[in-house]
């Protein structure tokens, strides 16, 4: 591990722990309620959303002319490099979580992802989400990008460079991304995204926003592409074809294949008839549940 991402007075620092493990802590640490069915339900606060006018990519030679600037904000190296040290400095006395894990299902292109968070759900969000790797394979981990989210951690506009306290802080080049100041986890996910976005392309690869299902030997391959609420989940989980990603894929010269192992869903008037796939992954132990109402007598949904 570098040992330069995480402060030396820290409290605690749990590592690779099991979705069981990360849920009984979760629990103890009061983050969120157990449900009747063994999901984890969490309220995310200020942000239920992501915000993607908050995010901001270090601006120089090497993605001056390859950024779209008219969509995403600039940050120099000098204010990154200045959030990254102050966010570290914030780690001290905390318990951290972190995860070692793959993003791409195609074993020539995934790549090795460090998450840490100051969360154990975030952390099982997160585990949940991407492609969790053999233990073997964790001995010699180094990752290729590192993603720290401190979301007690708010930013200072004048001081840094950015537009509110909530910040998405990107250095393609050093491979490292700061999420400060939300709690809402679905930053983390599509960090990831962003970072493949600007990886990939360079390789021959199509980042995609999309969800795909396939025939059951894979010959016949069906893509959905909308925005987020469009309902590109939905179509894609068909129980006559075989789901292979609701949210992001790459498209080498060898086919498709899904940047993540888990599924990110909108819960909001879900139906078992029309979405049983869905519907049931709701309810099953360690799913994480972002916002969503939940008895608390009964921990019925």
């Amino acid at each position: 591990m570098n040992s330069s991402d995480i402060n030396s007075k820290v409290n605690r620092v749990y590592t690779n722990n099991s979705a069981a493990e990360l849920i009984q802590i979760a629990s103890m640490r009061a983050e969120g309620l157990l449900t009747v069915d063994g999901s984890f339900s969490v309220e995310t606060g200020q942000h239920t959303g992501r915000s993607p006018k908050d995010k901001h990519i270090i601006c120089d030679a090497n993605t001056e002319n390859e950024i779209w600037w008219d969509n995403n904000a600039k940050i120099t190296r000098e204010n990154f490099e200045l959030l990254d040290s102050d966010m570290n400095e914030h780690m001290a006395g905390k318990e951290l979580f972190i995860q070692d894990l793959y993003a791409g299902a195609d074993l020539k292109e995934r790549i090795k992802v460090r998450v840490i968070t100051e969360s154990a759900w975030q952390a099982l969000f997160i585990q949940h989400l991407l492609i969790l790797p053999p233990r073997k394979e964790l001995d010699n981990f180094t990752p290729d990008l590192t993603i720290i989210d401190l979301p007690s951690f708010n930013t200072d506009p004048k001081k840094y460079g950015v537009r509110t306290e909530t910040t998405i802080a990107c250095d393609f080049l050093g491979g490292k991304i700061l999420i400060a100041g939300t709690y809402y986890a679905g930053e983390i996910k599509k960090s990831v995204f962003t970072y493949l976005n600007y990886t990939l392309p360079a390789k021959g690869i199509f980042p995609m926003h999309c969800s795909a299902n396939s025939n059951n030997d894979g010959s016949d391959a069906a893509l959905f592409f909308g925005l987020s609420g469009t309902g590109k989940t939905t179509l894609s989980a068909d129980p006559k074809r075989v789901l292979v990603g609701d949210d992001e894929h790459g498209w080498t010269d060898e086919g498709i294949f899904n940047f993540e192992d888990g599924s990110y869903a909108k819960a909001i008037n879900l139906s078992k008839q029309a979405e049983p796939q869905i519907y049931n992954a709701v309810r099953q132990f360690s799913s994480v549940l972002e916002n969503v109402v939940v008895d608390e007598e009964s921990r019925e949904l």
